[in-house]
């Protein structure tokens, strides 16, 4: 047993596994809807356009792969035929170009991150073109990241070099586990030099971050074979990993019903999948950041811990503070003005909208007041587990007790968060403890409002939270 997994951490493990969102926004996607479309976003850029002054986020998704991943959660498009590919270029060009027509007044960029699928299935001349369409016209600031996800199987030097050389400055790999097992079970095969190779190409080549993904409760993990693997993505050292908890939600990615099902860790191993992962990267020097995050001490998200100003978007943990993100390509859910738009999934919809000089998009959500109380309540707590009562007063005219009067008593009444250890609230502040982080989706669940109503559904919606 772990340090971090005590017996009395294990005993809550009865009381707060069950499915809960992992927070990438709030009101989570599963509140979307098809009433927030086009125009809606067509307003809020008018909206956007209107404070020239202030950066942007932007999101590109280039989403083929040559193969499906079998833990993938991701809106992907598998095929080796290239032409199909090419083809979607020429529609994210019309994108860009009608993105930038709404924004005629507001084109500094902050951060850029390129996801998807494998951006890097795409050729060096491929991959300079969509950033060259989005250079045509917008500018990033001289502290922009610009970061790009990256297989180190299909991924050149070529290619790093090339986007080096556009100006990314962050790569991000996926790893998930060395473990041969593992990785035959979830369709990727992916070598420890291979790995090691792609990163110390992207030093020598000037990238300032490399991030490396890791997911626990993988088919076949054991406590050893996972040990294993984090000593192995130690020697690497990248300057942040991600440890996410797998997903296993076979109702909406119909792929994962491949898995074997009792192959998957059970929740106390699980659990201790995590505790591994805490213990050996706090050991080795680095920061345990919001949720599922670590970066070295000196790095830009660890300096942010301190100052309790980290930042999260669709795109992950960040420094920048832009609050408005577009979004680009099939799926994509851009964040602007109060207003969540998520693009179509399908290509031939993608392409069709674009045809008729219209937005692609399928579906959003627009805030009410209540909703960006709760979102700045949950944001913090996922990003600093630290949350600054007094602030949250002024910010917002109310006083925190009585507007949150339940959430106050589900929080620290008999059986509560704060009786078992996970959270301690005074009158300044709410602060999440180190055990309370392996149960943060759940401390930020009792501030919910739509999750109840989610909860009495009969068919799941959310992963589990251990």
């Amino acid at each position: 047993m772990t340090d971090v997994l005590t017996a009395p951490v294990i005993d809550l493990l009865d009381r707060y596994d069950r499915p809960g969102p992992r927070y990438t926004s709030y009101p989570t996607a599963v509140e979307f809807h098809e009433q927030v479309g086009e125009s809606t976003y067509r307003d809020a850029l008018a909206r956007a356009n209107a404070t020239p002054e202030k950066p942007l986020s932007v999101y590109a998704h280039l989403p083929f792969c040559e193969e499906r991943c079998s833990y993938c959660g991701c809106n992907v498009v598998i095929t080796k035929h290239r032409d199909v590919a090419q083809r979607y270029l020429d529609y994210l060009d019309k994108e860009i170009d009608l993105l930038a027509a709404h924004l005629p007044d507001r084109r500094q960029v902050s951060q850029m991150h390129w996801g998807g699928g494998t951006p890097t299935y795409h050729t060096a001349g491929e991959l300079e073109r969509v950033f060259e369409g989005i250079g045509r016209h917008f500018a990033f600031t001289p502290d922009a990241e610009i970061g790009i996800e990256v297989d180190p199987r299909v991924t050149s030097v070529e290619q790093l070099t090339r986007l080096r050389t556009l100006g990314f400055n962050r790569l991000s790999l996926g790893v998930q586990d060395f473990d041969p097992k593992v990785q035959e079970a979830v369709n990727r095969v992916q070598s420890y030099e291979l790995t090691r190779d792609c990163v110390t190409a992207g030093r020598a080549l000037g990238y300032r971050s490399t991030n490396l993904d890791l997911i626990y409760g993988l088919p076949y993990q054991t406590v050893e074979g996972f040990r294993r693997t984090l000593e192995l993505v130690l020697t690497i050292r990248p300057d942040r990993v991600a440890v996410y908890s797998f997903a296993f939600v076979p109702w909406i990615r119909a792929h994962m019903k491949h898995l074997p099902a009792e192959s998957l860790p059970e929740p106390r191993v699980k659990l201790e999948l995590l505790a591994l992962a805490i213990e050996a990267f706090s050991a080795a020097g680095y920061r345990h950041i919001g949720m599922d995050h670590f970066a070295l001490p000196d790095d830009e998200l660890a300096r942010a811990i301190d100052r309790h100003s980290l930042h999260r978007n669709f795109m992950g943990y960040t420094v920048q503070s832009a609050q408005d993100m577009v979004a680009l390509g099939v799926s994509g859910i851009g964040d602007l003005q109060g207003t969540f738009v998520q693009n179509v999934k399908k290509l031939t919809e993608y392409y069709a909208a674009l045809e008729h000089g219209r937005f692609p998009v399928e579906r959003g959500y627009a805030l009410d007041a209540d909703d960006v109380i709760r979102r700045h309540v949950i944001t913090e707590l996922m990003c600093n587990a630290h949350l600054d009562v007094a602030r949250v007063e002024r910010m917002f005219g109310i006083r925190f007790r009585d507007y949150f009067g339940a959430e106050v008593g589900e929080l620290t009444g008999t059986d509560s968060p704060a009786t078992d250890g996970l959270v301690r609230l005074t009158d300044d502040a709410l602060e999440v403890t180190p055990v309370g982080r392996l149960f943060i989706r759940n401390v930020c669940m009792v501030f919910d409002r739509y999750l109840r109503a989610r909860t009495a559904a009969a068919q799941p919606v959310f992963s589990r939270t251990v």
